[in-house]
């Protein structure tokens, strides 16, 4: 344990980014302005997922069960589909819907918004060249006929497009990531707890441990992970875990109760800001803040 008469060390939980780097440095900027010199510089930085989509700057056979879904969610399927994660195909297909009534705004391209994260590659979405060809009967045959051969086309330009240390960056990222002794101040005082950081959180009524262990493995060959995909499930700590901050993104919320937070007060959408939480104070820092 640390010793008392030490100060605790800093950890900052910053939540999601969705590919907005102007909001990230004037966060970065906002952080250090509030955080002595010394505690920031040696400070364990936390970042709770969701890089890309939405925001302009971002530069295996297993989804049968979910296919209910293909159609309306304009699933990719192009060449070598059936090898593709069920995740990949979403991400990179184009969804028929315009309006997300969830959000209140426009889907960017797919259900995921990916079509900035093409285009910050220089790399038009799919969608931009299918939509032009929705203005009559005949030309949305046309679609038909074309969009998967353009689908193909634009995925392999991404690939491309991408700079292998990008590439490396995504494959070696962790799933969950474990702290010990990281203090937090509650009303009872400073604690001393152990943080467990993963997108979502962690599912109710599953053994903890073996939730760990999975997020440790990556393993890809699972369609849906819960614990970086789920919502309600996913929200409260498992009551198992004690004395343990359980810090997530993921939600589109704010959300502080107990040992439980939830970072996202972004959810990806322009106008709301991307913000972070700094341990031991619980102080939430965005970078809309004016400390000036």
């Amino acid at each position: 344990m640390t010793d008392p008469s030490n100060k605790p060390r800093t950890v900052i939980c910053v939540g999601d980014i969705h590919g907005y780097l102007t909001k990230l440095l004037n966060l970065w900027s906002n952080l250090r302005s509030q955080i002595d010199p010394d505690s920031f510089n040696t400070a364990t930085v936390i970042f709770l997922g969701d890089y890309c989509d939405r925001g302009p700057d971002t530069r295996k056979e297993t989804w049968m069960e979910y296919a209910d879904n293909e159609e309306r969610e304009g699933w990719y399927k192009g060449e070598g589909y059936e090898k593709m994660h069920l995740q990949g195909r979403r991400w990179g297909g184009w969804i028929k819907a315009k309006f997300n009534a969830a959000k209140g705004v426009d889907y960017k391209g797919s259900i995921y918004d990916a079509a900035p994260t093409f285009e910050s590659y220089g790399v038009a979405h799919g969608s931009s060249e299918i939509n032009t060809l929705r203005c009559s009967f005949l030309k949305w045959l046309l679609r038909l006929v074309l969009s998967h051969a353009i689908l193909v086309e634009i995925l392999e330009e991404l690939m491309k497009a991408v700079p292998e240390a990008h590439k490396k960056f995504l494959a070696d990222m962790v799933w969950v990531h474990e702290e010990d002794d990281v203090c937090i101040e509650t009303q009872e005082g400073v604690k001393h707890c152990k943080l467990i950081a993963v997108h979502a959180g962690l599912e109710r009524g599953k053994n903890v441990r073996e939730q760990l262990e999975f997020l440790k493995a990556r393993d890809a060959r699972v369609p849906k992970v819960t614990d970086l995909s789920g919502r309600k499930d996913v929200w409260d700590i498992p009551k198992e875990l004690t004395e343990t901050i359980l810090v997530s993104g993921h939600h589109g919320k704010l959300h502080i109760e107990g040992l439980r937070l939830i970072i996202d007060e972004g959810g990806g959408l322009e106008d709301n800001p991307v913000a972070a939480i700094v341990l031991p104070s619980m102080k939430i820092v965005r970078d809309t803040d004016n400390f000036s």
